[in-house]
């Protein structure tokens, strides 16, 4: 960040995205590589589907448990001190499962690497805003975010498939895990602390550190219905994460290659979106695009709902809906979230809209798909995902406006931190 007066910080800007961005992306690697190895791991451990969605949910829950409180641990000691040793842990995580000598330990194992995630989460989030300068940080924190489903869902999968081609699945979670502990010690060389935390400019300069009051973090009503919000997104995302490919494979009757194919388009839709939809909200507003990206979502996943086994179509259509609900998770946890915190507290703010989001869509949600499906069907989980978006698209009609281009002079608590003392040390 730039002190009034003086340039941006170009260059720490675009080291410290680009670390925080390899780093969510190993995030979402670490979390999703154990679903291309689900059929090598319940035949080896004599474990059923059952199960391999606890290990998913479990990691949901204390993955949004953590980054209710982690979030706010990082505003107080600083962000180096929750990134670094989060980033460790869940890659040494990721190394023990391939350890699991059962479903027990493979449920711990994910659950703390829940905890790891969800502490990561949050806090990069806040480093990518305050290391953003205000013009471009709907751009950043996409690009950001867009790592976790390129990474976790669309190169994933190739790379696990094409790793057990030489080795067992315990390799294959080793393997993963060795580039989180190099890019921890980059991390340590790289990545400032704000202001808030330290009392420094960014040339050394004393400054008093400003934090507002806790009670604070609820004037601002884009908390609340990003709250909201977000749980519509992720019961979109997570719901059809984890049952598209049964429901191709098994109602649509599709070929493992062509549901392959199909599937695919979560991950790759997913990295589209996630950098676009905040990239575009630099300009045209945070508001306008939350409304497009939930409207878009469910009309193109109604449309894939109406159709049949038509790859080609169904692809296009899956490719879309996880363009917008992808996009609409980084628009909700990145700009919406830390223009709307107050001084201090951005990483509080953007825990508490991810904590809520990920227990109830990203742990709950999935739950409840699977009763769904086991009661009436695995194709009526896709509702459950729709009415998700819908209540989305509702809740998004209420929500301030706050992208710098189009508040006409008027700041966020972070624009005026950094105009007023600089915001890294």
């Amino acid at each position: 960040m730039a002190e009034a007066g003086k340039p941006w910080d170009t260059a720490y800007e675009w080291k410290a995205i680009t670390l925080l961005t390899l780093g969510f992306g190993l995030v979402g690697l670490d979390r999703w590589i154990i679903a291309p190895l689900a059929p090598a791991i319940i035949a080896d451990l004599n474990m059923t589907p059952q199960d391999m969605n606890n290990l998913v949910a479990v990691l949901g829950i204390t993955w949004g448990v953590a980054a209710l409180f982690m979030g706010g641990l990082s505003d107080r000691i600083g962000r180096r001190k929750v990134l670094i040793p989060a980033i460790l842990v869940f890659s040494l995580l990721s190394g023990f499962s391939g350890l699991a000598a059962g479903l027990a330990m493979m449920l711990l194992a994910r659950a703390l690497m829940g905890v790891s995630e969800g502490a990561f989460c949050p806090t990069s989030f806040a480093a990518t805003a305050e290391a953003s300068k205000p013009s471009r940080r709907g751009f950043n924190q996409g690009l950001q975010q867009s790592a976790f489903s390129l990474f976790g869902l669309g190169l994933g999968p190739i790379l696990a498939t094409q790793l057990l081609s030489v080795m067992s699945w315990r390799g294959v979670f080793m393997v993963v895990a060795v580039p989180g502990l190099i890019l921890a010690v980059l991390m340590y060389m790289v990545i400032r602390d704000p202001v808030t935390v330290t009392g420094k400019t960014a040339d050394g300069a004393g400054a008093k550190p400003v934090r507002a009051p806790f009670k604070d973090i609820f004037k601002h009503r884009n908390i609340v219905l990003g709250m909201v919000g977000l749980l519509g997104a992720m019961c979109g995302i997570f719901v059809l994460s984890a049952n598209t490919p049964m429901y191709l494979s098994t109602h649509l009757k599709l070929g493992l290659q062509e549901m392959g194919f199909v599937a695919s388009a979560i991950g790759f839709g997913g990295f589209v979106g996630q950098w676009t939809l905040p990239g575009l909200s630099d300009f045209v507003g945070r508001k306008i695009m939350a409304i497009v990206g939930f409207l878009g979502a469910a009309a193109s996943l109604w449309l894939f709902i109406q159709t049949g086994a038509e790859p080609v179509r169904l692809f296009a259509l899956l490719f879309v809906s996880a363009a917008f609900s992808f996009g609409l998770l980084s628009l909700i946890t990145g700009p919406i979230a830390t223009e709307a915190a107050p001084l201090g507290l951005i990483a509080t703010a953007a825990g508490m809209i991810i904590g809520v989001g990920e227990i109830f869509g990203g742990g709950v949600a999935p739950i409840l798909a699977g009763s769904i499906a086991g009661t009436y069907g695995i194709e009526y989980t896709l509702y459950l995902a729709l009415g998700g978006l819908l209540v989305g698209a509702v809740v998004s009609l209420f929500l301030q406006e706050t992208a710098p281009r189009r508040t006409k002079g008027a700041l966020s608590e972070l624009d005026k931190l950094e105009n007023e003392i600089g915001g890294v040390a």
